[in-house]
């Protein structure tokens, strides 16, 4: 029997739904199908595949070893067809297809607005969609075809299975108050800073979250007992700037801050935090024209603000 005469595209797509969600009842929802559907369109990918795909786990479900194999091809088989249709269907627009770019904080605070504001000043066509967030999650959209690119700190290895990285300059983690806070041009922190007043930092899951650790394990720093995690930079800047709190953050989403005297660093040694950023793409991903145009664009951009 041919591969094609068995296996549909829907298949895939209800594979990966499950694998993300891990529940059949929530991947129906968001595909607007059925439970039942959902579930024969899985048995009739196990049948095809030869291999459970799934399997019950206390209440609800988890990928089987064959499936946890199976994901990562799955979802990159998904996200081609997704690239073919999306670049047809860009052929018939006059601007080209829509070219959807993932930023995390880092990036967010002024690389990704500078290249979007050179490119519309130099006349060059595209549209372009912007979405921000946490490693984990633009990895996944990109690796489902919702993005084309993610601009940011290197992920973990772990995460990188069917994913490129290019490098474009190094930064690393700064600890942050507002200019009038009673820290602010200290020459030494005290012991209990950490303590006297709020901190935000990392949370659970993002990249720099391990580094932020270890820096404060190695120079003997207590972590603190209750910070508020975040990686919202709108929610970090305001709270920061209006309730004297202390912002352990990538120094990308605080460099406009510290350039116009907002905000100032404390004087701590973060050097061991210091880690690329850069691009992410799909390895099998072709770039569209205006996406390419953007990559070319943000290193310049990159080597304007002397990162490069």
């Amino acid at each position: 029997m041919r591969l094609s005469s068995s296996l549909k595209l829907r298949h895939l797509e209800v594979f990966v739904e499950v694998a993300r969600k891990m529940s059949v009842t929530q991947a129906a929802e968001a595909l607007g199908m059925t439970q039942p559907a959902v579930t024969r369109a899985l048995r009739e990918l196990e049948a095809v595949c030869g291999k459970p795909l799934v399997e019950k786990h206390g209440r609800g479900i988890r990928l089987s070893s064959y499936g946890e194999l199976f994901r990562d091809h799955a979802g990159r088989s998904l996200a081609l067809a997704r690239d073919g249709v999306a670049l047809l269907r860009g052929l018939d627009e006059a601007d080209g297809p829509l070219v959807a770019i993932g930023a995390l904080p880092t990036a967010a605070a002024d690389l990704v607005p500078d290249t979007l504001a050179e490119l519309r000043s130099s006349g060059a066509p595209g549209r372009f969609m912007v979405m921000s967030g946490d490693n984990r999650y633009l990895i996944d959209q990109l690796r489902r075809g919702r993005l084309d690119v993610v601009v940011g700190r290197m992920p973990a290895p772990e995460t990188m299975a069917g994913v490129g990285f290019d490098p474009l300059y190094r930064e690393r983690v700064a600890i942050v108050v507002a200019r009038d806070h009673p820290l602010a041009g200290a020459g030494r922190l005290p012991p209990s800073a950490f303590e006297d007043y709020p901190v935000l930092m990392p949370s659970e899951g993002a990249v720099i979250r391990p580094l932020v650790e270890r820096m404060f394990l190695e120079q003997g720093l207590a972590m603190p007992r209750f910070p508020v995690e975040t990686v919202s930079s709108s929610f970090g800047r305001r709270f920061v700037l209006a309730h004297q709190a202390i912002w352990i953050i990538s120094q990308g989403v605080v460099r406009p801050d510290l350039e116009a005297g907002t905000m100032a660093a404390l004087p701590v040694d973060t050097g061991s935090t210091l880690g690329p950023v850069g691009l992410c793409v799909r390895l099998e991903h072709q770039l569209s024209p205006a996406a390419a145009r953007f990559c070319t664009a943000l290193r310049r951009t990159c080597a304007q603000q002397g990162l490069a």
